[in-house]
Order: structure tokens, then sequence, then C-alpha cells
């Protein structure tokens, strides 16, 4: 047996053709079909994925559905206690899987997004970042808090020397950003060899002097729009988090001017001999011209949007102003309201997570995931027509 995926084509209306490609490219739903020897097989192959709760047809010795990417592992997974003698499958299942992998190469790291997502911790070195400015000046201080990010399952820290909060901020010479940040990132290297080092900068001096010192991950919320960054980039193997920003813009279609600036944003990059598997996505949510107003609640909804470019992409809301903007909350109450916007996007297609609160979004992801993996068989021990009776499909019609 076999299982292949279905394009989409022309066959249909153009209303059915672009529900389907937007299923497919936003909803990130494969269309797959599984090619049986004969129809007793098919069966009991269409019994199998019904445990699924997906759409499914049950065509003589085929059966077509759809299915979540992020949980085709777990379907690889049953398949394989089901049908673990049949090579021909699962090698066409982990190809499926592949060709639709997320991965972000980042230094001295490889992510699989749709495998994992990846906790982003904060670690502002600044005296006036707008939720954490001042906390973390001090070596001990510095210390504890990546300690504490660690422990709580963080697979980045970022450090970041200067602050971009909206209402404006004071400048600092590329010396000073320089001086705030190495302490951390020699921390971070000599300590931690397991954690991915960011720094969130978007001055080149920095940016040359972070790769220098060993980081693995550039953020620049100005998306690298120099020359002389891109060179720089191309010369290292760094992952780059590139951000839209829109500060100075008004827009009539937000979802497809952002779909613009990203498409030449990663043509820009990809001209420059960059690997676009390097690079990941930020919206720039708090970076509209009013800041914490209605544009940015639109780029938590339309996070999906994005999905269609195959790259990973942040969410980055963590304690921002719209936790006061709707209800009037100081940034030391906000959490609960992060935790919700992030469930919102992640549940979208956001699987970055650049926070402040490591544990708690620790918590949310391994919530949120086994929800959306837990599919319910009688019995998770052998099974299938190779394992025991009591896990074979004949054995439970409806479950």
């Amino acid at each position: 047996m076999k299982v292949t995926e279905n394009l989409v084509t022309k066959d249909h209306s153009k209303l059915v053709s672009a529900i389907l490609a937007d299923q497919v490219n936003r909803h990130q739903q494969l269309l797959l079909t599984w090619e049986c020897p004969d129809v007793e097989t098919a069966g009991m192959v269409e019994q199998f994925i019904r445990h699924f709760d997906t759409p499914i047809a049950y065509v003589e010795k085929r059966v077509e559905f759809s299915f979540p990417l992020l949980s085709l592992k777990e379907l690889i997974a049953r398949v394989k206690e089901w049908w673990d003698n049949d090579d021909e499958l699962i090698a066409s299942l982990e190809q499926v899987y592949r060709r639709h992998q997320i991965i972000w190469r980042a230094g001295r790291f490889t992510f699989d997004l749709t495998e994992q997502p990846v906790i982003y911790g904060i670690l502002n070195v600044t005296p006036d970042s707008f939720y954490d400015g001042g906390k973390f000046q001090s070596h001990s201080a510095i210390v504890n808090q990546i300690a504490k990010m660690v422990a709580a399952g963080a697979n980045v820290i970022e450090v970041g020397g200067q602050t971009t909060k909206p209402g404006g901020f004071k400048e600092v010479d590329p010396e000073e950003e320089i001086a705030r940040i190495i302490p951390a990132i020699q921390l971070l290297r000599e300590n931690y060899p397991q954690v991915a080092i960011a720094v969130d900068t978007y001055k080149l001096p920095v940016m040359a002097a972070a790769i220098e010192a060993g980081v693995d991950i550039i953020n620049d919320v100005q998306a690298f729009n120099s020359k002389q960054k891109l060179i720089l980039m191309a010369k290292a193997n760094v992952g780059m988090v590139t951000m839209h920003s829109s500060r100075t813009h008004d827009y009539d279609n937000l979802t497809v001017a952002m779909q613009k600036f990203f498409e030449h944003n990663l043509g820009t990059i990809a001209a420059a001999d960059i690997d676009l598997e390097r690079v990941i996505l930020d919206q720039g949510i708090g970076y509209a011209k009013v800041a914490d107003g209605y544009q940015d609640y639109a780029m938590m909804r339309n996070i999906d949007q994005l999905n269609y470019l195959h790259r990973p992409i942040m969410v980055a809301v963590s304690r921002k102003g719209f936790g006061q903007k709707l209800f009037n909350l100081a940034k030391e109450d906000r959490l609960g309201v992060t935790l919700i916007a992030e469930t919102a996007m992640y549940l979208r297609g956001g699987r970055v997570l650049r926070v402040h609160d490591v544990e708690e979004t620790s918590q949310l992801v391994k919530m949120i995931d086994t929800i959306e993996n837990s599919y319910w068989f009688r019995s998770t021990n052998g099974g299938g027509p190779n394992g025991s009776t009591s896990c074979s499909p004949n054995s439970y019609a409806y479950l």
C-alpha cells in the first residue's frame, strides 16, 4: 500500500478550487489518497482513518481524506503500529512529511517546526524596555533569569540591548549596545550549549559583534534592509528573524500588503545567496502607525494568511499594549490575555513563540499539542492487521 498527495486542480468550480487551496495553504490540511490492494483492505483503512475525525471518501480500492499537517507524525506513528511490515506504506507517508517539513536552520541548531514549536525567551539587558527594562542589569540577575528560562523549557534565549518600544525610545550607540549584550552571550555559550542564542538588533556593527561572539540568531526589526546586512548574513550561518514594520504606513488591504512585503523581502534575501531555511517571519505586532490598535488584532487573526510562504512565523505579542487598550491592564497583569492571544495565533500556525513568561508558555504549548493530537483508539499496544486483535479495525467499529 501507499499514500499519495492530491494536488488542487481546476477540475472543480473556481470557488471549490479556491476553498480547497485555502485548506491546503492557509489551514495546512493535506489532501491524501491511500491506495489499497483490494476492497476489503480499503474498508479496513477507512475504519482506521475515521478515528482521526477528518473528511473521508471511500472509493473502491482507494481511501481519500484530508489530514492536518501538524498531526501527520501521529498518523505515521499509528500506521507503524498497525502496518509495521508495510515498508512502502510507511515510506510514502514519511515522504509526504518531508515534502511539507518546515525547517529553521539557526547557527548550531536545526529546528523542525512541523514536529515541535520553539519557545523563544526574551532577556532584555536594557534600562528602558517596555516590560522588563531595568530588571536584568546586574550579573546575578542575568544569571538567575537565564537559569529560570532554561529550566522552564526555553529553546532560544534572545538578548536585547536596545529597546524599540512604541511611543519613542532612546537610541544607544553600537558600542554601548555591544557592551550590554556580550556578557549575557558569553554566559549562555559557556553554560547552556543546548540553548540557541539570539540577539535583537537592527545595527550592522552589533550584528557583526554578536556573530563573532557566537550567537545563533539575529532578529532585525528593520528586515535586513541594507546590502551590507545581507552581505554579513550571507557570510554567516545564523538564523534570521525578519520583521514587517508599519509605523510609517497606512493600509487599504493589510493582508495583501503583508503578503507582498514578505514575498519581496524573502526574494531579496534569497537573491543575496542566503538559504531561506534560515529565515522566519515576524508580522510586527505592536509596530503599527497607531500602536496597540485594531491593526494588531487583525494581524493576530490573519497570521495564517502567511502559511503559504512555508516559513515559520513568530508569535510576538508578549505583554504588549493591547492588554492595556482592551482591559486597562498594567504590564504586570497582562499574562492572561497574552496567553489567550498566543493560543489563537498558535492554532493558526505561529510556531515560534517569543515570550517573557517561558514556563506558562511551555504549559500552553503542551496542553494545546496534547489536545490537537489526541485521537481515540481503544488500545495503544500492538494492534492492526499485524498486531493484537484487540486493536484491529474490526474489533471496534464505533468509537
